[in-house]
């Protein structure tokens, strides 16, 4: 979409004494796509990460896409993104979700080995020419209001040096202000084993953004040997596994040995211990204000909030080919220690399971995204963009998406870029990319916004098998810059929809779609 870019580009680097043109802060999957994005288009990136050992961390599932979450992905690939070579690289087991819906229903999802992702997406970060990953903590943002109205101008590290940059991207994940919680136990920290970040909330704050409290969780971690596996079903993944990038070679696909998940289920014993229990969880307790997930909820609110169920599904699902942890999917919980134990010991399958780390509870900042725009830059506040869960949003594939938006754009606004350099914004029927920043700046959330094929009123456009083509369609010039900057061949682009349902005249179809698009403006906003 054409308009005119909020932030227009301020004096060039060498008359304005910014170091970068572009700062992101935080190294996960928004960072690391908002700094590959705008270095392709060369801008000179500094990414700023507390441990460059930890880029691209999976902080809980090892997986990437599923329903809604898929379509994003190929999306990201179809943009230049890296998410999608990054999980055909390292997938161990690929399954296309949804398969007994239709098309649009569908969503491809890889577990991946979550050692070689991380190394997959830090090697593609360091061998970017023009970004320079600098280790240490971000502390706050340095402000200039020489001219009258404040804008951001760099980044204040924790050891007391400064980096200047015309724009700086926020990406902080879970960290701002952020509190980990198991039971009674409370521990500063964003992440197992990592620090918060405390003073970026009040510069925010400063600035005029409004900001939330929110909620997330994990589960356990156990280790395999201690699993009776043979009294399990197994979860197998599709016979000829299907990648997500369109830039993965077919015959080398794929690149990694394929394993079995497997599925068991929660019982009336681990309800009763759960209920049991309930007053020493946090949320229940009242220790925890912040809201959590709605779309996936830790195992004491499916069985406080669903008591009619006898039963809740889990999945065991390997973190690594080389390594014996155990991911169970579906009991993300804040119990203590000593409760989780024993509740999971009731669970078929896991009575012997040896824990390697227990689940817990994280509680953090976010800005409410109403206040920013459709390039995810804050409207009031020139130089700075945020993307990620700082926006209220959970899993690592909408914050990729809005990292690479976020990146684009800032360096767009910049005047680096192809053509005219018009900010990219994608509108609702374009991409579920759009659903989801339209939602998030329209509407905004006061809980983790996960995307689902539900939210996507042109979902039957925007099927995860048409992606390439709705690229080459709907943002061509930056759609074949970063394309051409990653050295991707374009595939051809594919028949649109809206003309497959004309030509097989299937009743009904056609004039749906047409009146679904007067429920947008102009602009591609919903009216």
């Amino acid at each position: 979409m054409r308009a005119t870019h909020p932030h227009r580009t301020p004096p060039p680097r060498s008359s304005s004494g910014a170091e970068y043109d572009v700062v992101v802060i935080g190294g996960g999957h928004a960072g690391i796509e908002a700094a590959l994005a705008a270095a392709r288009l060369g801008a000179n990136v500094a990414l700023v990460s507390l441990r460059a050992d930890k880029l691209g961390e999976m902080s809980c599932n090892p997986a990437i896409g599923g329903l809604g979450k898929g379509q994003l992905v190929r999306e990201i690939d179809a943009l230049g993104g890296a998410m999608g070579l990054a999980a055909d690289a390292t997938g161990i087991q690929f399954k296309v979700l949804g398969t007994g819906k239709g098309a649009a229903a569908q969503g491809p999802r890889c577990q991946s080995d979550r050692h070689l992702y991380r190394e997959d997406v830090t090697r593609r970060v360091l061998a970017m020419p023009n970004l320079a990953v600098i280790e240490a903590a971000a502390d706050g943002l340095l402000v200039d209001s020489s001219e009258g109205r404040a804008r951001v101008s760099g980044v204040k590290l924790g050891d007391g040096r400064s980096v200047r940059a015309t724009s700086v991207v926020v990406t902080t994940g879970t960290f701002l202000r952020a509190v980990m919680h198991t039971g009674e136990a409370q521990t500063s920290g964003g992440r197992a084993g990592e620090a918060s970040s405390e003073g970026l909330s009040g510069d925010l704050q400063r600035l005029g953004l409004a900001l939330g409290r929110l909620k997330t969780g994990t589960p356990p971690r156990l280790a395999r040997e201690g699993i009776a596996w043979d009294r399990l079903a197994a979860q197998k993944g599709d016979i000829e596994p299907t990648p997500f990038s369109f830039a993965t070679a077919r015959e080398e696909f794929p690149k990694l040995r394929q394993i079995d998940c497997h599925i068991t289920w929660t019982n009336s014993r681990t309800h009763d211990l759960i209920r049991a229990n309930i007053h020493r969880a946090p949320m229940y307790a009242g220790r925890i204000k912040g809201v959590g997930p709605r779309y996936c909820p830790s195992v004491e609110d499916k069985v406080m909030r669903f008591a009619d169920k006898t039963r809740h599904q889990i999945f065991l699902e390997p973190e690594s080919l080389s390594t014996d942890v155990i991911y169970v999917n579906g009991v993300s919980t804040s119990l203590p220690g000593d409760v989780q134990e024993e509740f999971v010991h009731t669970i078929e399958g896991l009575e012997q399971a040896r824990f390697l780390r227990r689940g817990y509870a994280v509680e953090y900042d976010f800005v409410l995204p109403s206040q920013l725009d459709r390039t995810l830059a804050a409207r009031d506040v020139p130089g700075v963009f945020l993307a990620g869960q700082i926006n209220g949003t959970s899993g690592y594939e909408e914050a990729a998406v809005q990292g690479l938006l976020a990146g684009i754009n800032a360096a767009l606004a910049l005047g680096f870029g192809p053509g005219d350099r018009e900010p990219l914004i994608l509108r609702r029927d374009q991409a579920y990319a759009g659903v989801l920043v339209d939602d998030l700046t329209t509407r905004g959330t006061s809980e983790p916004y996960r995307m689902m094929t539900s939210r996507a009123e042109f979902r039957l456009l925007l099927r995860e098998d048409n992606t390439a083509g709705r690229g080459d369609r709907v943002f061509p010039e930056a759609h074949l810059s970063v394309r051409a900057a990653r050295g991707d061949l374009l595939p051809d682009p594919d028949d649109h929809v809206v003309e497959f349902f004309a030509q097989r005249q299937i009743p009904g179809v056609a004039a749906t779609l047409e009146q679904s698009a007067q429920c947008l403006d102009r602009t591609g906003r919903r009216r």
